[in-house]
């Protein structure tokens, strides 16, 4: 079954069947009225259906899931779990959880890659209510006998097309095979692959699909324009942009190399920016993360590490510095900005022998984008403008060169999830 779009106001939250202490809990928060995924997920979710919910990013999604897991769990006495692709959205919603169930008493206990195993067994221990977890780190623990998932009643995927795009499929099957068989399973996602359809099929009982927006769809209220640009003014092109606008900033690059050495040449410009890529530790994502939220960076610079994990108001302006590799992955990266009903603009700049994947986008977004060929005057060119694009080169003092062979990993040694 799928449901349309609301055309009526949405009400708030007291018509939906949520507890007083929750209201009351929502109303401090001053989330006074439900966006529509939420004003039409809560209430079939309360009642322990299964979930496919579709909705563009920005839309609110945890709330969607995490009020009715927090309240269906003081009936069912079982465990909650919510699956998601990367650390950073997954301290996001472990912190909106707590924030909406603290007064409570929830106990949450987050598995992601970079942190402490054994902080993570010491939470685990205490029996947590929740578990926010990435798919990789939770099989660890699983591996190692940490937590067994036969009481887990409510299980969440957020984010599910982006944990099959990076290869959690068969963790994911893993997981849900393990789980209760009396559970209820809720799916969010803003496009709707067909692996995802195999999942619902495999493991949802008659799941109600709610699609607030078409799979794909970007925010409406997003400008959005293309500049057809050669690689060797890309930097002007961006300084110049930097300049014109004067609010948060949040820059997108293909590669953790390319977002290192765009993030130095922009502090070169005299601004004050950050990066976030794998290459950084967790504590170096939480701190360039609380630094760009707080205002002490006004302008990141992010792989599409962040295209999912970024939960800050107010950035005015994303710069797809490189396109992305996914189509998919331009939605959610301009979806940074615009979000909550605000305004926003996505710049994005594509060389000549691109216009194949221009094409793709608009395909996908069901839209023409403007594109520009001719160029606003530009600053000079600076003394450091080649950057590293899609391989793997370092640089030196003479200039880039190919990087030497990499070493193996020690024994002993793994990859972070």
């Amino acid at each position: 079954m799928k449901n349309s779009v609301q055309s009526s106001p949405v009400s708030g939250f007291q018509s939906m069947g949520i507890s007083p202490r929750l209201l009351e809990v929502l109303k401090q928060s001053k989330f006074i009225t439900p966006t529509p995924i939420q004003h039409q997920s809560i209430p079939p979710a309360l009642e322990g259906k299964d979930i496919i919910g579709i909705a563009q990013t920005g839309t609110g999604k945890t709330l969607a899931f995490g009020i009715p897991m927090i309240q269906r769990l003081s009936i069912v006495h079982g465990q909650g779990l919510v699956l998601l692709p990367t650390r950073e959205l997954a301290l996001q919603v472990a912190e909106t959880l707590q924030k909406i169930g603290r007064s409570s008493g929830l106990r949450t206990a987050t598995l992601i890659g970079g942190a402490s195993i054994f902080m993570q067994k010491q939470a685990l221990h205490r029996g947590p209510h929740i578990i926010i977890a990435t798919p990789g780190r939770l099989v660890d623990h699983l591996k190692q006998g940490n937590l067994k998932l036969n009481n887990v009643k409510v299980a969440v995927l957020d984010e599910a097309d982006r944990m099959l795009d990076i290869g959690f499929a068969p963790a994911i099957k893993q997981i849900l095979g393990l789980i209760s068989k009396e559970r209820q399973i809720m799916l969010f996602s803003a496009t709707m692959p067909n692996e995802i359809v195999q999942i619902a099929a495999a493991h949802m009982k008659l799941p109600l699909r709610i699609e607030v927006a078409p799979a794909g769809t970007a925010a409406t209220k997003i400008e959005q324009e293309i500049y057809m640009v050669n690689r060797d003014v890309k930097l002007q092109l961006l300084e110049k942009l930097l300049n014109d606008y004067k609010g948060i900033v949040l820059v997108f690059c293909r590669t953790k190399h390319s977002a290192k050495k765009i993030a130095a040449v922009i502090r070169q410009m005299g601004h004050k920016s950050t990066e976030l890529h794998s290459n950084r530790s967790l504590a170096q994502r939480r701190e360039a993360l609380e630094g760009f939220k707080s205002g002490k960076y006004r302008i990141m610079v992010a792989t599409d590490i962040a295209a999912r994990g970024i939960d800050v108001s107010g950035i005015e302006l994303v710069v797809n510095f490189d396109l992305p590799e996914n189509s998919e992955d331009y939605v959610h990266r301009i979806g940074r900005t615009g979000r909550a009903g605000y305004a926003g603009r996505a710049i994005s700049f594509a060389t000549p022998d691109q216009r194949g994947d221009v094409r793709s986008i608009e395909r996908l977004i069901r839209k023409a984008l403007p594109i520009k060929t001719i160029l606003p005057q530009l600053p000079p060119k600076r003394a450091v403008q080649e950057m590293p694009y899609e391989n793997d080169r370092k640089f030196s003092r003479g200039g880039f060169k190919p990087a030497l062979p990499r070493r193996k990993s020690r024994p002993g040694f793994r990859r972070f999830r």
